[in-house]
């Protein structure tokens, strides 16, 4: 009888692994099933009332917005939000994770303008109300798609309770977080410039801002000073010179600045270059230390100095503009400013106070006049000389042209220099609208701010509620801080039409806004009904009742910034019964220091005095697998729609959580390939399990003080690792704790624990004390470890939960495993680390036997291990030939030696040899491969060792 013949007869009396649990997950078609089946089970009802009654974890939901499709930077966050909500829920705690989603604002406006623009409408011949409904259908279409998408990626919420900032309920709570800042005197109505979008022809927030590489032009231009303030006459006839990088602000200048602490010169042109505008015998100030780089940018060949003066010198000292007697006609005072450097230019800073913030602050200490030249468009006013109309973006040339004309008539006329002295191009960082991508400017138009300092100390009461905040990683502290720290008064208002208004009135006789508390209770009644619509569609009487009469008020139609309407949420989301406030954790991408986490802190500390968050969390962003920015035009765009049909969401979650989400991430196709293998043997290890499992009773448990050391060590393993969840879950730290829990299926599991049982499991009999050991381990680990992979595995850790216990039970409603103290053994952790290293030793050698054709599998081998006496004591009794899946192991006892696997102290004894392997003796047991001298004692089962016998002959 042949060896295959023998082996068929036997096989039935292996017990191998059996399971329904398939070896290929089938992901794309699995998961939208399982998605299925949970909505049937009605699963997100049960997990709220699961809820009940137990201590209430809150993550607040930065609203993601309600424009296009997800992409991979959505799918990041919301994947990490799910894992921290499902593993606080599985640690025994209350969840009710409300999603919610920004509806109003530019983005979506402009996309419904980009349909008018289609079909050849006016975006202003429409009514603003038909416009405002278009705008929320958009919104709606959008946020019903993303809704799914979110489902499609395995995240749990309360989909039913979502909010929206355009709900009535969300309008009217915004307004009323408006009127709590405007009862309170810290709104309020003011000129100052503000980043500016032409194109969209609103202002924006430092949040829509992104900054691009830009082509400007720079030039050199002289103002002559016509007061000198100094005893010696050191400035007469003399041109101060600045420098700029925007020669369209030119005609805005009402102002100079130096530097108090900077050296200055006055140095007289003595010879230039053909190109050079300045004149010979010219006498022009500027820094000190900027003379050489100056000299060259003008073409200047020779030149002396004729006076150097301290920046406070310079106090009292009036200059021209340049294009004075062509309508420019005022005084421009020179005024000192901390801010001058010499790092560029001329030290000499012109200022056009309504198109900078320094600018306008040093102008408004000193009483000049700012004026506001530019349009909403970016053009001039009809009435600026000159340059009328233009729009800014193309003024430099015009503007350089007059300058360069003013110049050839003071040299004609034997006047100080005035006018262009030098013309350049230079590629530097320069904002731009995220949204349209076109450059900004800064611009004075009058503003609603909330004040940060004064009254209300908003600035300084945020700073010291920071204190109390948590933040991971720690950095985010000193970036959110500095943020507050250094930011301007907060411009609330944009010039839109699509988002809640900031509803108040202003007195026309004295500008002063109205702060009524009737008022605006009626506003926010009037918005909880029908809505913000109820601004345009209703009388302004309807507001104002009997107290007022509504020809003295102006009524305000500017919107508010969307980053107030999502830093208010937390007043109408974290308000109810089932959730509290301040949330324990926002969670969002790092950009949201300057967004989010930083509105969202002003909102909160301005209307209630503390931070709506107890810890702040963020996560980098995803680049492709170069570590490039994604963008269609590369053809680098990997998005959650494409990964699910192609891989699976399941795959995707472990991605998020296999990376560290603190720096910029990188994915594409290679990278998913690779957690593919990941999810690979994470499933096989679960296949096994249940596989091994089959036909579990709870009859075979055995008790703890029972068990071999070898479960003992499995066990300590697990509540090492439970240690390292416990402490991910409470600190919000998770870097390394999924990396960790596949170290352990892969190389404590599967290469060592299961490698070396399975003699036990698929051969001994049933009653067996070790098999029904290692069986009662199994039963722990397959429950502690789908459990412990629900929160990212979510589909995965389902199927493979029911594949045991059946449908209708849910892994995820269960709580993370208690590990009992006593399974948390360190000596035996380390004990187990030294038999590992001697296994690893042997197995060296095996493979060494194997290439030289001694051996084929490991079980023809026999091994001879030497031990130190220290070491024969310490591993006394162990089964090395089931440990080192050989046939047999001789121990020799070498009591002059020391020790080769053991730490040995200062002996000075030789080191023992290695272990030694042979081929074993005997023949090949057909049922469980041992090679041993006893296969053929049995006379009834002369192919199978005595073991082997035995367990056939009871069944």
């Amino acid at each position: 009888m042949t060896e295959e013949k023998k082996q068929d007869i036997y096989r039935d009396t292996v017990f191998l692994p059996k399971t329904g649990f398939p070896m290929r997950g089938n992901l794309p078609n699995r998961e939208p099933e399982i998605l299925k089946m949970w909505q049937a089970m009605r699963l997100d009802e049960k997990l709220k009332a699961q809820a009940a009654g137990r201590p209430v974890f809150t993550l607040h939901d930065g609203p993601p917005y309600a424009n296009g499709h997800l992409h991979i930077g959505h799918a990041l966050n919301k994947i990490m939000k799910d894992v921290v909500n499902r593993a606080h829920r599985m640690s025994g705690e209350g969840i009710y994770y409300v999603p919610g989603w920004d509806c109003h604002g530019l983005p979506i406006e402009w996309r419904v303008e980009e349909e008018y623009r289609k079909a050849g409408k006016n975006k202003d011949s429409i009514p603003v109300l038909q416009f405002r409904q278009e705008c929320r259908e958009y919104a709606q279409k959008w946020l019903d798609t993303q809704k799914e998408e979110f489902k499609r990626l395995g995240v749990q919420a309360q989909w039913d309770e979502r909010y929206a900032t355009m709900d009535f309920s969300s309008e009217a709570a915004i307004v009323n977080e408006i009127g709590k800042f405007l009862l309170n005197g810290s709104l309020y109505r003011g000129l100052r410039p503000v980043m500016w979008s032409p194109v969209e022809k609103t202002a924006l927030a430092e949040a829509e801002i992104e900054y691009h590489d830009h082509t400007s032009t720079a030039i050199f231009v002289a103002f002559p000073i016509i007061t000198d303030p100094t005893p010696s006459g050191a400035l007469e006839e003399v041109s101060a010179v600045i420098w700029t990088t925007t020669p369209w602000t030119i005609p805005a200048n009402r102002a100079l600045a130096y530097g108090p602490d900077i050296t200055y010169a006055v140095l007289r042109v003595d010879a230039v270059n053909e190109s050079a505008t300045l004149p010979v015998g010219g006498k022009i100030l500027l820094a000190e230390e900027r003379i050489s780089a100056f000299a060259e940018e003008a073409g200047i060949l020779s030149h002396h100095v004729l006076y150097t003066m301290p920046g406070l010198a310079l106090k009292g000292a009036v200059a021209a503009h340049p294009l004075r007697g062509q309508g420019y006609d005022y005084d421009v005072p020179m005024l000192g400013g901390e801010f001058v450097t010499t790092d560029a230019g001329t030290g000499l800073v012109h200022m056009a106070p309504a198109h900078g913030e320094e600018d306008f602050i040093l102008c408004r200490e000193h009483g000049v006049e700012i004026d506001e030249l530019v349009m909403d468009d970016g053009r001039y006013v009809d009435w600026l000389p000159l340059f009328a109309g233009v729009h800014v973006f193309k003024a430099a040339d015009p503007v350089c042209a007059a300058l360069l004309d003013a110049m050839m008539a003071s040299e004609e006329k034997g006047l100080p220099p005035a006018g262009l002295v030098g013309r350049n191009t230079i590629v530097h960082s320069y904002p731009h609208s995220w949204r349209s991508r076109a450059p900004v400017i800064f611009r004075a138009t009058p503003q609603w701010f909330i004040a940060m300092d004064g009254k209300g100390r908003l600035r300084q009461k945020a700073l010291k509620v920071l204190e109390n905040v948590a933040f991971v990683p720690s950095q985010g502290r000193r970036r959110l801080t500095s943020m507050v720290e250094d930011r301007p008064d907060w411009c609330i208002s944009r010039q839109r039409a699509w988002g809640v208004p900031i509803a108040v009135f202003v007195e026309k006789k004295t500008g002063e806004v109205l702060r009524d508390k009737a008022v605006m209770e009626r506003i926010v009644e009037a918005f909880r009904q029908e809505g913000a619509d109820a601004w345009y569609s209703s009388p302004p009487e309807r507001f104002l009742g009997n107290n007022y009469s509504a020809e003295a008020f102006e009524q305000v139609f500017d919107i508010v910034d969307v980053w107030f309407e999502s830093g208010s949420t937390h007043a109408f989301v974290l308000d109810g019964k089932e959730r509290h406030f301040p949330a324990d954790l926002y969670l969002e991408g790092s950009d949201q220091h300057r967004g989010w986490f930083q509105s969202s802190l002003l909102e909160s500390v301005g209307t209630r005095g503390e931070a709506p968050y107890k810890c702040i969390v963020t996560n980098g962003f995803v680049l492709d697998e170069q570590g490039r920015k994604m963008s269609k035009s590369l053809g680098n765009v990997v998005s959650p729609q494409d990964v699910n049909q192609t891989y699976g969401a399941d795959i995707l979650r472990l991605w998020v959580m296999n990376s560290d989400t603190r720096e910029d991430l990188r994915i594409g196709k290679e990278i998913l390939k690779q957690q593919g293998e990941l999810y690979r043997r994470l499933r096989n290890t679960l296949r096994w399990l249940l596989g091994a499992l089959e036909g579990f009773e709870e009859a075979e448990k055995v008790e703890y003080n029972a068990l071999p050391e070898l479960e003992k060590w499995v066990l300590t393993r697990l509540a090492e690792l439970s240690a390292q969840l416990a402490h991910a879950v409470s600190t919000h730290e998770w870097i390394g704790v999924y990396p960790a829990f596949h170290g352990f299926c892969t190389t404590d599991l599967s290469a060592f624990y299961f490698d070396i049982r399975k003699d036990s499991i698929y051969c001994d009999a049933k009653d067996n004390l070790t098999r029904r050991a290692a069986r009662t381990v199994l039963d722990i680990l397959h429950r502690t470890l789908t459990v412990w992979l629900a929160p990212v595995l979510v589909f995965t850790a389902e199927e493979a939960w029911m594949a045991r216990f059946g449908e209708g039970q849910s892994v995820h409603m269960e709580e993370f495993p208690v590990m009992p103290l006593e399974w948390l053994n360190t000596p035996l952790s380390e004990k187990w680390g030294t038999v590992r290293h001697i296994r690893k030793a042997i197995t060296a050698e095996i493979e060494n036997a194997r290439q030289s054709g001694l051996i084929g599998s490991s079980l023809q081998a026999e091994v001879m291990l030497t031990f130190s006496e220290k070491e024969a004591a310490l591993f006394a009794g162990y089964d090395w030939a089931e440990l080192a899946i050989v046939s047999k192991v001789e121990i020799v006892v070498d009591p002059q030696s020391g020790s080769l696997y053991c730490e040995e102290g200062s002996s000075d004894l030789p080191i023992h040899q290695g272990p030694i392997v042979k081929a074993a003796k005997g023949y090949k047991c057909v049922r469980c491969w041992r090679v041993l001298e006893e296969v053929g004692q049995n006379v009834q089962h002369p192919e199978l060792c005595l073991r082997c016998a035995t367990v056939v002959e009871t069944l």
